[in-house]
């Protein structure tokens, strides 16, 4: 056959595929590299520091775990959360994460590594990230072969979708969850295609690590059930899948009762019945299998109607029964709003105020994936040109990951990983197809068609001696027709031409296929390594300028480009750990109590577990009520200190005023007739300035956050530089609370809550009386007269 461009031919088999297997190891390892060092940028552009919010209490757990051991950890009771109920922590965490943490914190002391427990937990996510690639390359491996799985390892390893969430101090659990995730996924093609029950432990294993580091293993809990089921209804069960799925449900259901968090819920709640249920059928079918060998056609067939029916009605109203007797637990409001979206602001504020929790925006995707996002259909097309088990799998994961991927702007971290996989699939694919030397043959082409006799009937015919061997069949077949029938039937020639186009459009389909030169394949080539070289490009930009930033320190841009370094939060959390007493209680929102328990060390009343909603409640009753009405309650929780986040100065969009309405709602859910939102708009909009509310410019939020905000202005108009408005001169006064602290950029606030009054007077009347103001003069009460005798 010709070929475009030459091979080397003097090298043996076994040469060439050791050499292949050394260069895929060297481009591990140097995919390797590059996820772990994609994910510096944020430690090497400003320190090395734990991100973000959740990940400080998780830090604050690890060193507890590293410092007194586990048992220490594990029967951990933090009296600063939620103040003043406290927090049983053992009970009420994933603790893989830690544990993780915890062994190769020890392990590398045993090794007289004496790394700081700090550092083991920023540098945790991109060491996890390269476990990420190596596993996405065996599973796609599986899919289709070691080119697509080096492809698919080098997309995971920087794409922004997966970067998101593992960049260096994003020590949260999603930092180990994705490898787990599909090294889980792995495990369990393996057991299906090889029916081992080895596989399908070593899946249920990992399955329990990742039922311990991340709430989100409900996605597999789901998933290989949904896989089992289709392959049932499209009637592929075999023995492979009966011991794949048994083994993987029992050993991993029982694992995961492990978990104290998760206790009995895999055998109690809605969430994981459709696993028992696909495990209960496929031992129907299996018993049916048996049946069916020992009994005839017709008595199975009856024997089959009545079990099926039967089992099915005792299944379906022994659920309802038990759900209705409340024994299993109905669906949560989470799983609701999965398929509402509005549900969750209707019925759950609390879950709505989260960003993560809003849905993707299109651009997002584009973002989050580049050029994956236009691969991906081809690559899940393509599963449907085989259709072995596997590829099932991989289509029913594109379908249900790209739906909650739309609802839910975090679950674009569970598509990430099969959109890598279906672009590399579909990426290899058009490769293979142009990176292959082999040319179709021109000559035999041309030659058959020659003689090919010329008949008002005949088509062209592919060149190949096959082919030309069935035609010359097909023509012998024709004869035996013609000669069979009467001569001149016109039905008979009619079939004989049907037949012949069939044949000849079967074999068409089977010819060679190939591509002619070099400048065809060298365009498609060139275009293929520069849209690569796009992705690295525009995957390095959107890594280093929009997933970097630890969100504790930030930064900004200079007139003459220079970057400065904005660190009110650290500067505020060390005023507290340094200025307060260390039983002094914060009130906070939500968002900020990891953090005050993490750098500052003081007692929150909420934090971002958000497991009590009615403590959430009252802060923002007390934030959003009047200074007078939120007295009483900060005395009630014994709050010392007030902190509020204030962005109208330099610009920052995260302040409390932008998050405002969301203590509103929360509020209204719990004190409705006290609490209502309407009363904060004015005609409808949403306002800070001289046309604000009363409701809004009385809240104490509105106080705290504006407070001696127009001295900054030197008498001229303030104006809030995130909502854009013009902030009345006269700016509110505080009676119950003073400033304590605020810090440089004025981001964070900080007020003290006065105590009561020495004299018993209100504080707003002995406030008012040290500034001079004298009380109105009221009316004298009128003296009873004396009663004479």
């Amino acid at each position: 056959m010709p070929a475009a461009y030459p091979l080397p031919s003097d090298l043996s088999p076994v040469t060439v595929a050791n050499t292949a297997s050394l260069l895929r190891i060297i481009a591990l390892a140097l995919i390797s590299g590059a996820a772990i060092a994609s994910r510096l940028f944020a430690v090497i552009n400003f320190e090395s520091i734990i991100h973000e919010f959740d990940p400080w209490f998780n830090y604050r757990a690890t060193k507890v775990l590293a410092s007194q051991g586990f048992y220490e950890f594990w029967n951990w009771f933090d009296p600063t959360a939620w103040y003043p109920l406290g927090r049983v922590v053992g009970g009420t965490i994933y603790p893989g994460l830690m544990a993780t943490s915890g062994v190769i914190y020890n392990l590398l002391h045993a090794l007289n590594l004496p790394v700081d427990i700090r550092n083991v937990c920023v540098l945790l996510a991109p060491g996890f990230s390269a476990l990420t690639a190596w596993a996405t390359y065996m599973f796609t491996k599986e899919m289709k072969d070691e080119s697509a799985g080096l492809l698919a390892a080098a997309f995971i390893g920087i794409v922004p979708g997966y970067i998101s969430r593992s960049v260096a101090g994003s020590y949260d659990n999603e930092a180990i969850a994705i490898f787990l995730l599909m090294f889980t996924f792995f495990a369990w093609i393996k057991a299906l295609k090889q029916g081992s029950a080895f596989w399908g432990t070593i899946t249920a294993v990992f399955y329990f690590y990742m039922v311990a580091a991340w709430g989100g293993y409900a996605f597999i809990t789901n998933m290989i059930p949904l896989h089992a089921l289709v392959l049932l209804l499209m009637g592929r069960f075999t023995g492979r899948l009966y011991v794949a799925y048994s083994s993987w449900y029992a050993i991993g259901t029982l694992s995961s009762m492990q978990v104290p968090f998760v206790g009995f819920q895999p055998v109690r709640t809605s969430e994981h019945m459709a696993a028992l249920g696909v495990f209960g059928l496929l031992q129907i079918v299996a018993f049916g299998q048996l049946v069916r060998a020992h009994v005839s056609s017709k008595q199975f067939q009856e024997l089959l109607l009545a079990a099926v029916i039967s089992l099915g009605l005792i299944g379906f109203f022994g659920i309802v029964g038990l759900t209705y007797k409340g024994w299993i637990a109905p669906w949560t409001g989470r799983f609701y709003s999965l398929w509402d979206t509005g549900y969750a602001k209707k019925y759950i504020p609390i879950i709505a105020s989260v960003s993560e929790h809003q849905p993707t925006a299109w651009p997002s995707f584009f973002m989050d994936l580049h050029f994956l996002i236009f691969l991906f259909p081809a690559g899940v097309v393509m599963c449907f040109r085989t259709l072995r088990d596997e590829h099932i799998f991989v289509i029913i994961y594109a379908v249900v990951a790209s739906y909650f991927a739309g609802v839910m702007v975090r679950l674009m971290l569970t598509l990430t990983p099969v959109v890598c996989v279906s672009a590399a699939v579909a990426l290899s694919s058009l490769m293979d197809t142009y990176l292959d030397p082999t040319e179709p043959s021109v000559e035999d082409d041309k030659s058959e068609s020659s003689n090919t006799p010329s008949t008002g009937t005949s088509a062209s015919r592919p060149a190949t001696p096959a082919t030309s061997k069935k035609t010359k069949k097909n023509k012998e077949k024709e004869k035996e027709k013609e000669a069979s029938a009467s001569a001149g039937s016109v039905l008979s020639e009619l079939v004989s031409n049907v037949t012949s186009s069939a044949v000849a459009a079967k074999s068409a389909t089977t010819a060679e296929r190939g591509v002619f030169g070099m400048d065809t394949r060298l365009v498609v080539l060139l275009n293929s390594l520069g849209l690569l070289l796009f992705f690295v490009v525009h995957c390095t930009w959107v890594t280093s300028n929009a997933y970097s930033s630890p969100s504790v320190v930030l930064s900004s841009t200079s007139s003459d480009g220079g970057k400065n370094l904005i660190d009110d939060f650290r500067e505020a959390y060390h005023w507290l750990r340094q200025n307060t007493a260390e039983d002094a209680v914060v009130m906070s929102w939500w968002d900020y109590g990891y953090q005050i328990a993490g750098m500052a060390d003081r007692p929150t009343l909420v934090d971002n577990n958000t497991w009590n909603n009615t403590h959430i409640a009252t802060v923002g009753k007390a934030m959003s009520s009047p200074e007078d009405i939120a007295y009483p309650i900060l005395r009630k929780h014994d709050v010392s200190y007030v902190l509020i986040i204030f962005g109208g100065l330099i610009g920052y969009s995260g302040d409390d005023i932008n998050k405002f309405l969301w203590m509103v709602r929360i509020a209204q859910g719990v004190w409705p007739d006290e609490i209502q939102e309407p009363n904060y708009f004015n005609r409808g909009e949403y306002r800070v300035d001289s046309e604000a509310s009363p409701a809004m410019r009385d809240s104490l939020m509105y106080k705290m956050s504006y407070y001696r905000f127009a001295e900054l202005f030197g008498g001229q108009q303030p104006v809030d530089r995130v909502r854009g408005q013009h902030v009345p001169v006269q700016g509110p006064t505080l009676d119950y609370l003073e400033e304590a602290y605020t810090t440089e950029n004025w981001i964070v606030r900080i007020y003290e809550v006065k105590k009561d009054d020495v004299l018993g007077r209100d504080l707003k009347i002995a406030n008012a009386f040290n500034q001079g103001k004298k009380r109105k003069r009221t009316k004298p009460m009128s003296r009873r007269k004396a009663i004479g005798a």
